[in-house]
C-alpha cells in the first residue's frame, strides 16, 4: 500500500501544479521553498524547486516560438519571401545566351565544311575568300556593335534581342540556299549584324538583371553558351567530311536558336533599370521584387535613380574625356584587353583548326576540331567556378599567358627547323592549350 507524508508544511496548494497547463506566476508565487515528498517504502524524492526551474527553461523556449512565428506572419503581411540567390534570374539569363550559343555555333560552323563550300561554289584553293566566308560576318559584328546602344535606349533589351534576331535567321536561311558567292557571303553578313548586337546586349542584360553577389557566376554563363556553339557547330561538323552538302544543312539548323531567342524573349523580364529610366516605375519594382526578392526593391530604385539623374548631368561631356585622369588609365586597361584578346590568336584557332590539324596529317580534320571546343568549354567551366573566388585580375593574368605560351609552341613549330615530327606534335599542343 502507498502512503504518502509530508513533513513539516500542508499539502494545501499542490494540485495547482498539475493542471494542464500550469500558471508560472501561480507555482513561483504558492510553491514552498525546497521542500520534498516522500512516496512510502522506495524513498522517491519529488523537489518541487526542479519543476520551478524547469518552467523557467521552457518560458524562453515558447517566447521563442512566438517571435518567430509572428517575424514569420509579419513577413508574410509585408510580401516578403525566402531568398532564392541566383534561381529567379537563371531563366533569363539563360534565355538571353542563346544569343552566345549562336555566336559559338557562327564562329566553328564554316570551320569543317569551308572546303566543301569553295569546292562546290567555285573557289577552291583561293585562300583569300576562304578566309572572307569566314571572316565577313565579324565585319557585319562591327557595325551591329555600333549602333546596339542606340536600339537598346530606344526599345530596351528585350525588344533590341528580338530585332536582332531577324538578320540572325535571314542570314543563316541565305547562307543555307546560297548558290554563288556573293550570296553566302551576304548571309554571313547580315548574321554578322545581329551577333554584333547581341555581344554588346548580353552582358548589359545579364549585369541588370543578375543579382549582384552572382554576377560573375551568371555572366560566365556568356562565355559558356560561346563555347557550347562552337562545340555544337564542330561535332555537327563532322558528317561534312563524307558529304559534301552537308553544310546546307548546318547552316539551316543555325536559325532554330534565333526562332527560340525571340520566342524566349516574349516572356524574359526587361532591365529594371531600362524601365526606371524611361519612368515605368511600377514595372521596375515588379522585375526587380521577382528576380532580386522584394527587401531590394526600394534600395535598386534609389541607385538606378542616382546614376540616372548623374547621366543626366554628364550630357556635356565629349569624348576627350576619355583621355584624361583618371579616366585614361580605366579606358587604356579595359581597350587594351579587348584588342590583346583579339590578337592572341584564339580567333585563328577556332575558324581555321581543320585546316591545321590536316596539315599535320590528322585524318580526321573535323573530329580533332571537336577537341578544341571541348578544351575551351572546359576553361570556361574553370572561370565559372573560380571568377567570384579569385577575383577577374587573377584569371586574366593566368590567362594571357597560357595564351602567350601555347602561341609560342606554335611559333617554334612553324618557323624554326626542328624535325618534323616534334614539329606536328607543337602545332597540335599549342593550338589545343
Amino acid at each position: 500500500m502507498w502512503v504518502a507524508t509530508v513533513p513539516h508544511q500542508p499539502a494545501g496548494p499542490v494540485p495547482t501544479i498539475f493542471t494542464a497547463r500550469p500558471n508560472p506566476k501561480l507555482v513561483c508565487r504558492y510553491l514552498p521553498k525546497p521542500k520534498s515528498f516522500r512516496f512510502g517504502a522506495f524513498g522517491i524524492r519529488l523537489h518541487l524547486n526542479k519543476y520551478k526551474v524547469s518552467v523557467k527553461k521552457q518560458l524562453p523556449e515558447l517566447e521563442t516560438q512566438k517571435s518567430d512565428s509572428e517575424k514569420l506572419r509579419v513577413g508574410q503581411e509585408k510580401g516578403e519571401g525566402f531568398d532564392l540567390g541566383w534561381l529567379p534570374a537563371f531563366p533569363h539569363v539563360f534565355i538571353a545566351s542563346m544569343s552566345n550559343f549562336l555566336f559559338g555555333y557562327h564562329i566553328g560552323v564554316m570551320n569543317g565544311p569551308i572546303v566543301s563550300i569553295a569546292r562546290e561554289l567555285g573557289f577552291e584553293g583561293n585562300s583569300i575568300l576562304e578566309g572572307l566566308v569566314v571572316s565577313i560576318f565579324i565585319v557585319g559584328a562591327f557595325l551591329g556593335s555600333i549602333g546596339c546602344g542606340f536600339i537598346v535606349d530606344k526599345l530596351g533589351c528585350r525588344r533590341t534581342f528580338q530585332i536582332a534576331t531577324i538578320p540572325l535567321i535571314l542570314g543563316a536561311l541565305i547562307s543555307a540556299q546560297a548558290h554563288s558567292l556573293d550570296e553566302v557571303i551576304l548571309g554571313r553578313f547580315l548574321v554578322g549584324l545581329g551577333i554584333g548586337v547581341d555581344t554588346v546586349l548580353v552582358p548589359i542584360y545579364i549585369s541588370e538583371i543578375a543579382p549582384t553577389k552572382y554576377r560573375g557566376s551568371l555572366g560566365a554563363l556568356c562565355q559558356i553558351g560561346t563555347c557550347l556553339g562552337i562545340i555544337s557547330s564542330l561535332f555537327l561538323g563532322i558528317p561534312s567530311e563524307s558529304d559534301p552538302h552537308w553544310w546546307r544543312t548546318m547552316l539551316y539548323i543555325a536559325s532554330i536558336p534565333g526562332f527560340i531567342l525571340a520566342l524566349g524573349m516574349q516572356f524574359a523580364v526587361d532591365s529594371p533599370r531600362w524601365l526606371c529610366k524611361v519612368g515605368r516605375l511600377n514595372d521596375a519594382k515588379a522585375v526587380i521584387k521577382n528576380v532580386w526578392g522584394a527587401s531590394e526593391v526600394e534600395k535598386a530604385i534609389e541607385e538606378f535613380q542616382s546614376v540616372i539623374k548623374n547621366d543626366g548631368s554628364d550630357l556635356d561631356s565629349s569624348w576627350l574625356e576619355l583621355l584624361k585622369v583618371p579616366n585614361s588609365r580605366v579606358a587604356f586597361i579595359g581597350g587594351s584587353l579587348f584588342v590583346l584578346q583579339q590578337f592572341a590568336g584564339i580567333n585563328g584557332v577556332l575558324y581555321f583548326s581543320s585546316l591545321t590539324f590536316q596539315d599535320v596529317g590528322i585524318t580526321s580534320s573535323a573530329l580533332a576540331s571537336l577537341l578544341i571546343g571541348v578544351t575551351n568549354f572546359a576553361g570556361a567551366l574553370c572561370a565559372l567556378y573560380l571568377i567570384d573566388k579569385q577575383g577577374r585580375q587573377k584569371l586574366l593574368i593566368g590567362s594571357y599567358l597560357g595564351m602567350a605560351v601555347s602561341m609560342f609552341l606554335v611559333v617554334c613549330a612553324i618557323s624554326f627547323p626542328i624535325d618534323e615530327q616534334l614539329s606536328d606534335n607543337l602545332s597540335i599542343l599549342g593550338t589545343v592549350v
